[in-house]
Order: structure tokens, then sequence, then C-alpha cells
């Protein structure tokens, strides 16, 4: 049965919680300035998508998609991805509620809900933002 405690235990397994910083291009966007985003996801193998759908039931957000792997030793898996800013937000109520066991994985999820935030409030279009943002980044997943 999926509940809240199934939820952190596989995040923090098989969660992610990442930050991409993309710079615009000068030459199309007169404006340019560096897109900040940041993710969360699960990833399984084929055959737990039940798994997954599981776990979007209880949340009630989020998406599904097919991952088809071309790497060898590696199996087309899916991915529970939250994205959406909203959506964000609630995974942050979540996971604030119901805190990961794993020291990293709760680092992880307190510099993503940092950024998230960051984000929201339009930070990162302003340089101290934007270098917050960096450093921030610099420091996940060690």
């Amino acid at each position: 049965m999926i509940d809240a405690n199934y939820i952190v235990g596989i995040s923090d397994g098989e969660g992610c919680f990442y930050i991409v910083l993309t710079e615009r291009d000068k030459t199309k966007h007169p404006r340019a300035h560096v897109h900040a985003k940041t993710h969360f996801y699960i990833k399984l193998r084929e055959d737990d998508l039940s798994v997954l759908q599981g776990i979007q039931h209880f949340l009630g957000y989020g998406f599904i998609y097919f991952q088809k792997e071309k790497r060898k030793n590696h199996q087309p898996c899916y991915r529970f991805e939250v994205n959406s800013n909203a959506d964000k937000l609630k995974l942050i109520d979540f996971f604030t509620k119901h805190p990961l066991q794993s020291p990293k994985k709760q680092r992880d999820f307190e510099l993503f809900s940092r950024v998230s935030k960051m984000i929201l409030r339009r930070e990162h279009f302003t340089q101290k933002g934007l270098e917050t943002i960096r450093q921030l980044k610099a420091c996940m997943h060690q």
C-alpha cells in the first residue's frame, strides 16, 4: 500500500532533487538571462510502473513518462516527475511534514526547497540571487 512513509522511503532510495541553470542565447533573446528550474523525480524499471502510478495517485500531482534507455546495462524505465511551480510547493510541504531519512537526500531536498522558493520570488533574475543559486546547486549530490 502506498502511503507517506512508502513515498519517503522510495524517495530516499530512488528519488532525485536537482537544479538546472541554462544560459539563454543572447542573439535570440535581447534581455538574455539564466533560466533556472528545479525538478524532482523517481525513476523505476518499466515493470514497476504501478508503483509510480500509486505515488502519483496518493500525492494527486506530478506526471509519469516512459524513458527509453539506450545505454548498455540499462533497462527502459518510467519516471514520476514534479516540475510545475504549484506542484513543487505541494511537494515541499509533503517532505516538510514527512522528512526524508537519508541525511544526504534531506540536505538535497532542503537546497531544492530553498532554490524553488527563490525562483518563485524571481530572485534568479538578479545577479546576487543567481550567484546564491549557483552556490546552492554546487552543494547538491555530495
